[in-house]
């Protein structure tokens, strides 16, 4: 089952490429491309497991907005997506092609994949769900097109200058920088909630003496096994590394204000009180430039690539009769 339901994904995610001839008269329109139609099944296709997921986690009109904000995104792939294939048409008539032995290599590796390698099983498969082998085939190879055609126009003709590199650093510094950081261990003592530490007198009282008991020597480790009463009792109130956006705001302050070993008051937040050490500090820091130069030349390199193809997907758009109609 588990099997099929992938496959199943994989189908949906392909069946974009049935042409118009076939849904045509079976669906409603979403969009003309030149001479070539977008179906709204193809649409409803492409985005069916995303709109389950925006289902469960929105409600009424900010569901409905969000619903077609996506689903209008889909229908531009499918659009750029027909004028590629549309484009090495006019391609073929000069002579280009992709090989079947591509395709097949293809088909061969989700068998393998996919099924383990079991042909009858995938065979099976395709035809629960209406595909012949031919027509998968042809869904795998305009996949195939579509993805050489966008990295064949993905220019690698440009040069990264230094001014550039060291720009994008200066702008996103705070992608390179480390925040501070406090190794924190805390006691955690809450009202009424008594556990396993004996009931005399009033919590408040108990915190104060537990600190008093670690400010004269006693292990802040032990005391914390002993008497917290938090999910990190079990190993000493250790919290590890925390930031200063992990916390509580007033256990950050508090937190972040005291040298490596020192022993916190007992602060008081709503019907808990806590006890921190802090065992070390980490300042703020950022990565010079000279560690993350190849890091950007990269990134810098992926924006102009992909600037390239979008002026190409621009240019097939502005050549192209393009009418959406849902």
């Amino acid at each position: 089952m588990k099997r099929l339901a992938v496959f199943t994904i994989l189908l949906l995610a392909l069946v974009g490429g049935v042409h118009a001839q076939r849904a045509e008269v079976i669906d409603g329109i979403a969009a003309i491309v030149n001479n070539d139609v977008i179906t709204i099944s193809q649409v409803r296709d492409l985005v069916g497991s995303r709109e389950q997921a925006l289902r469960q986690m929105y409600r009424g009109a900010e569901l409905q907005e969000k619903l077609k904000e996506m689903r209008l995104s889909a229908l531009k792939d499918l659009i750029d997506r027909q004028l590629i294939l549309q484009e090495f048409r006019k391609m073929q008539e000069k002579g280009a092609n992709i090989p079947d032995y591509v395709v097949d290599d293809r088909v061969q590796s989700i068998i393998r994949e996919e099924f383990g390698g079991d042909r009858s099983a995938f065979v099976r498969t395709l035809q629960a769900q209406g595909y012949t082998l031919t027509r998968f085939k042809e869904i795998e190879k305009e996949k195939i097109i579509v993805q050489a055609m966008r990295q064949s126009k993905m220019s690698d003709n440009f040069v990264i200058s230094p001014t550039q590199i060291q720009n994008y650093y200066n702008k996103n510094k705070a992608k390179f920088a480390t925040p501070e950081q406090v190794r924190l261990r805390m006691i955690i003592i809450r009202e009424g909630n008594s556990g396993d530490i004996p009931a005399v007198g009033s919590k408040k009282e108990l915190a104060r003496e537990i600190r008093e008991k670690i400010v004269q020597g006693s292990d802040f480790e032990s005391i914390a096994r002993m008497y917290s009463e938090d999910d990190t009792r079990d190993v000493g109130g250790d919290w590890g590394w925390v930031e200063r956006d992990m916390l509580n705001e007033e256990i950050t302050k508090v937190a972040f204000s005291l040298r490596p070993g020192e022993i916190s008051p007992v602060v008081q937040i709503g019907d808990s009180y806590y006890i921190m050490m802090v065992e070390a500090k980490k300042n703020a820091t950022v990565k010079p430039i000279s560690e993350v130069r190849e890091e950007i030349e990269r990134n810098l390199t992926q924006q102009e690539r992909r600037k390239a193809q979008d002026r190409w997907l621009d240019s097939l758009r502005q050549k192209a009769y393009i009418k959406i109609l849902s």
